[in-house]
């Protein structure tokens, strides 16, 4: 079975205006417009590092007892579990390094060359 949907637990947990703590929730699968979309977004051309937090409100679909998950949401947690939530993003989207063995046709020395995804 094909799964869409990734249940976590965060490192510390968003704690939002009343004080309640929310740290389990679900992220999905990113889709292509998922990772363009950002970047029409204002905020993001004004500072591409905000592409993460936009890109993360996205995809989290679940967070504690959240009626929505929003860049303000994702934008006020700790760097700790921003870092978590971009590792689990990394890891469910297989976006991880890419690499191949090439060999020099004047030596014939091996060596890797990374691959860059689409986009970079």
């Amino acid at each position: 079975m094909f799964q869409t949907e990734f249940d976590f637990v965060l490192p510390k947990g968003f704690v939002d205006d009343n004080g309640g703590i929310h740290r389990e929730g679900t992220m999905r699968l990113a889709t292509a417009l998922d990772e363009i979309a950002p970047l029409e977004d204002p905020r993001v051309r004004n500072n591409e590092a905000y592409v993460v937090i936009v890109l993360l409100a996205r995809v989290i679909v679940r967070l504690g007892t959240l009626k929505r998950i929003t860049p303000y949401v994702i934008e006020n947690m700790y760097a700790a579990d921003i870092a978590f939530l971009q590792d689990l993003y990394q890891q469910i989207n297989d976006l991880e390094e890419r690499t191949l063995v090439v060999e020099c046709p004047n030596c014939r020395h091996e060596f890797d060359v990374s691959v860059p995804f689409l986009g970079e």
